[in-house]
């Protein structure tokens, strides 16, 4: 009967055991968890994975997504040998390490030590709940036991990663070794290991950089624990506790900060966006572009673009010499913002005439003054050259001969040049005239760097971009022997002083008004555009693209490499020869009114043109023969003796060397020689 009883007593106690343990599995099983997927700082990094700028959370945290193998091993074992030794073997609630604490509180009267696991916590972390209170600990138990069933230990750890307070407004690991030590947490010292181990446990008393003697304590703690459980030995515990710890907060990068911003406006659901930019370059140009204008007023600002023209990936875009609001208004974009280029456009314009058969590299070309219906330009430095080879009129930037092509061609081939390249240019009034030829347009540096990597690679645009895969090629802007004899021409101008005299093929620019000064070049792989000016589109007096931009050019080209790449040779069909060897069209440029102009225009007979002439005292003997007196007689483009009415003259020149002599005649029509001047 006793044995009976006894049965019926083991199986009724198994039964309830057995029915407690099913309820308490539903009771698990029907735990409501939070979302497990925490919301993340959204971060754009490099070509090679470089974080170049994060943003913060909603709430204005930082919190930066990381995985377990993005953090250094020895800091994963400090962490679980000091917070939870048995996280590994426990369920999400470790009993003996509550038995442990409860023991310790009996026998002290006060908390010694928790009996939270690293589960608990990130459970406590996931809800935001508080840690005191016995409803609290049992809520945090039930969610423990839940995580433990629906994750795997790898992603509850990870889960701490990201959530573990480190103050003020830093989560997580990755936060917190960016905002500490300046660098993410793949490879830590056992000082820093142990330091980020002990702030999550008091995250705003242990602040280092408000509370470094209370951080200094903390971490010598978990340095103790870490050599108690064979995490580091005595000595590196010891060479641990000498390094210094960090009493400020290092700011998070921000690097291409304008870009980064483009990019995530464009697509704000990303959390991740990777660039084409590669990260070292942008900060040396970053550096390089502070600099540039340290010392030129406290307006002027810069923007630069590098570009490789081959795939057209940006590598680096700097939008400002500086991300701040200040008088330079260094939050503006100016890789974006639409300014007239100047004579930037002039490559393009003389490649179009060049495909259309008005002109070639060795034609002559008039430059004097003319007059188009009351439009009546004028050179920069108010000079005439009289005639002159197309190759030095667009070396030279000579305004009179490229608006005498573009009327010859009509502004609208140049319009859809631009657009051939990629490049909706802004026209004001949208009634485009010849003014366009000189800036008359409104274009970005970004524009007119894909419109010198067009003319850098054979003449087909190549859309440049900062995300994704390489684009398709675009239409064909110019031909590929236009484009490699304006590449051409543009290596032969005379670099910036101090700049290598290497084969760069560049062009500068100044606005109408002194506005923007511009700078763009290519050499075989690489396109470099730089704008100076004022971001509020004021003027600047004496700005000059040759003077202010041409250096940073030169400058930014020897912060991307060693040495100009070559430019690529002729293509078969480039015609090589000089302008007695043209066919008799391409000669002499005779624009459109010059069937109404008089047969006897002037011309030098002497000195004649290549001559070496000697010097009679300090001058030399020239004549005219045609055109209509008084004769203006110019050396370099600089007036030597004015109003003459004689056929012959004598010359007083300022020194010895290869001089160009010009003549202009009463009606402006003019002639050139060009000589070598030697004492006898």
């Amino acid at each position: 009967m006793m044995r009976a009883r006894w049965f019926f007593l083991i199986a009724a106690v198994l039964w309830l055991a057995a029915v407690g343990r099913d309820r308490f599995d539903a009771w698990v099983a029907a735990t409501d968890l939070p979302p497990l997927v925490p919301a993340t700082s959204v971060e754009v990094v490099d070509r090679n994975g470089k974080l170049l700028r994060p943003y913060q959370v909603a709430d204005g945290r930082w919190r930066l997504a990381v995985d377990g193998e993005q953090v250094d091993p020895q800091f994963l074992a400090m962490l679980v040998a000091y917070e939870d030794g048995r996280f590994y073997d426990h369920h999400g609630v470790d009993p003996v390490a509550l038995l442990r604490a409860a023991g310790q509180a009996l026998r002290y009267g006060h908390v010694v030590s928790g009996g939270s696991t690293l589960t608990m916590q990130v459970a406590r972390l996931l809800e935001n709940s508080g840690t005191g209170k016995v409803g609290g600990k049992l809520r945090q138990m039930r969610v423990a036991l839940a995580l433990e069933r629906r994750l795997t230990k790898a992603q509850i750890l990870n889960l701490y990663l990201y959530l573990a307070p480190y103050g003020g407004n830093l989560e997580g690991i990755r936060a917190a070794s960016l905002a500490y030590f300046g660098k993410e947490p793949r490879r830590l010292t056992p000082a820093e290991a142990a330091l980020l181990v002990a702030i999550p446990q008091a995250p705003e008393s242990r602040r280092p950089d408000r509370f470094p003697a209370k951080a200094g304590s903390g971490r010598a703690r978990v340095l103790a624990r870490a050599v108690a459980e064979g995490v580091i030995d005595a000595d590196q515990s010891e060479a641990a506790k000498t390094e210094p710890v960090p009493n400020a907060r290092l700011p998070f990068p921000a690097i291409a900060p304008h870009l980064a911003d483009r990019v995530r406006a464009a697509d704000p659901t990303a959390g991740r966006i990777m660039l084409t930019v590669d990260a070292g370059l942008q900060a040396r140009l970053e550096e390089l572009a502070a600099e540039a204008v340290a010392d030129k007023g406290d307006q002027m600002q810069v923007a630069v673009v590098v570009a490789d023209h081959r795939s057209g990936e940006v590598l680096a875009s700097v939008g400002s010499a500086g991300y701040q609001a200040d008088a330079r208004q260094g939050f503006v974009d100016m890789t974006m913002a639409l300014r007239s280029p100047g004579s930037t456009l002039k490559p393009l314009i003389y490649a179009l005439a060049f495909d259309q058969g008005l002109a070639h590299p060795e034609t002559l070309i008039d430059d004097q003054p003319i007059n188009f219906d009351g439009y009546a330009p004028t050179n920069f430095d108010r000079t005439w050259h009289g005639t002159i080879r197309v190759r030095e009129a667009l070396q030279e930037s000579l305004n009179i001969p490229a608006v005498l092509l573009t009327e010859a061609m009509g502004p609208s081939a140049l319009l859809a040049g631009l657009r051939r390249a990629g490049i909706e240019p802004v026209i004001p009034g949208n009634q485009p005239g010849l003014a366009v030829a000189l800036g008359g347009v409104g274009v970005t540096l970004t524009d007119l760097v894909q419109l010198y990597a067009s003319l850098a690679r054979g003449g087909v645009a190549l859309p440049l971009h900062w995300t994704g895969e390489e684009g398709d090629e675009g239409q064909r802007v110019v031909s590929d022997v236009a484009a490699w004899e304006i590449g051409d021409i543009l290596s032969g101008l005379a670099p910036p002083p101090g700049a290598p005299a290497n084969r760069l093929a560049y062009k500068t620019g100044t606005s109408y008004g002194n506005r923007d000064a511009w700078a763009i070049g290519f050499d075989g792989e690489t396109v470099i555009g730089v704008w100076m000016g004022r971001a509020d589109g004021t003027p600047v007096p004496g700005i000059f693209g040759a003077d202010l931009a041409a250096p940073v050019l030169f400058q930014a080209f020897n912060r991307v490499k060693p040495a100009f790449t070559p430019l690529p040779p002729p293509p078969p069909a480039t015609l090589l020869v000089s302008n007695a060897q043209l066919p008799a069209p391409l000669q002499r440029f005779r624009n459109r009114h010059a069937a109404f102009e008089a047969a006897d225009a002037p011309q030098v007979t002497f000195p004649p043109d290549g001559a070496a002439v000697e010097l009679v005292g300090d001058a030399v003997k020239v004549r005219v023969t045609g055109g209509t007196a008084p004769f203006t007689w110019l050396a370099d483009g600089l007036p030597i003796l004015i109003a003459d009415r004689e056929r012959e003259a004598m010359l007083t020149l300022p020194g010895t060397g290869f001089i160009t002599l010009s003549v202009i005649d009463a009606s402006g029509r003019s002639a050139r020689t060009s000589v070598e001047v030697i004492r006898p």
